[in-house]
């Protein structure tokens, strides 16, 4: 039954044919440490979103190729979950039904990506994040966990005491058991990394800040803290010689929508400007209501 669970949850949609990220600028602009989100296609990634309200589903640390890690010790551990070539690219990610995992990153080459890079996060610090996320190998994926951030955003009266949430029973260290974006906050907060902290002010009028529970981050918490500087490269990006260069975008060809697209996007040209629109029809005056 578990089985038949996971592997319909992680069953994906048919994902579009046509891309939204620039993969191999994004490949060779990447640094370690950056956190990746990617928008989901399964059904759990559905789950996710609808809690979140994000298409970001899911969140991977990128760790780089196998000489970007410093410490040899981590690079044999490395080695454990992963025998491939030692100059692919690697990221380390919790995904149901595998548990925590090193892959190649371009397992997501077809997908809709984003980095979010850590602002001035030291070398040093770099390495202790990564050495954090290897270190959690290995792990399984926390399915309850899923459902636990699911009930925290329902009235807690609805539910008995034995049935709420369990998300602020986290104790540091972390457990036998994590999802993506909580093993990634942990990864962080190891260095005093901020995320979506807690400022509060003291008597005295200095600030304090408290790092917030990992249970309860998700992949869009990296999209929205300040603290991460986000990067995108677009498929079709802004460059050209003339100014402004978003002009010359193709918006004109022989390629068609299928009937599913046209339910969301213009095929017969662009929308044209305000001036070109035919004008307003005058409301019609109200007859008075004779007695």
């Amino acid at each position: 039954m578990k089985k038949f669970l996971k592997r319909w949850l992680t069953e994906e949609h048919e994902h579009p044919d046509y891309p939204r990220s620039d993969f191999r600028k994004l490949r060779h602009e990447i640094r370690s440490g950056d956190v990746v989100l990617v928008e989901g296609r399964s059904r759990v990634a559905d789950v996710i979103g609808m809690v979140t309200r994000s298409r970001w589903s899911h969140a991977a640390l990128y760790i780089g190729r196998l000489h970007d890690v410093a410490d040899p010790r981590l690079r044999q551990r490395i080695r454990e979950f992963y025998d491939g070539q030692p100059d692919v690219q690697l990221i380390a990610e919790s995904q149901l039904g595998l548990g925590t995992i090193i892959r190649p990153l371009n397992v997501y080459q077809n997908r809709h990506l984003r980095i979010c890079r850590p602002r001035e996060l030291a070398y040093e610090d770099v390495q202790l994040v990564l050495a954090y996320a290897i270190g959690r190998l290995g792990t399984n994926y926390d399915v309850r966990q899923i459902l636990d951030l699911w009930r925290f955003y329902i009235p807690w009266s609805l539910f008995p005491r034995r049935f709420r949430s369990s998300l602020f029973r986290w104790k540091p260290g972390g457990g036998t058991r994590t999802v993506c974006s909580t093993m990634l906050a942990e990864a962080f907060a190891s260095v005093s990394f901020p995320l979506l902290p807690l400022v509060k002010r003291e008597v005295n009028g200095d600030v304090r800040l408290f790092q917030r529970n990992p249970k309860l981050c998700t992949p869009s918490d990296f999209d929205y803290s300040p603290y991460f500087d986000i990067i995108k490269y677009p498929y079709m990006d802004f460059e050209g010689p003339a100014s402004p260069a978003y002009r010359l975008m193709p918006w004109e060809g022989s390629v068609s929508l299928t009937q599913e697209e046209s339910r969301h996007y213009i095929e017969d040209g662009l929308v044209p400007p305000a001036e070109s629109l035919p004008p307003p029809e005058p409301k019609r005056k109200r007859r008075k209501e004779t007695e």
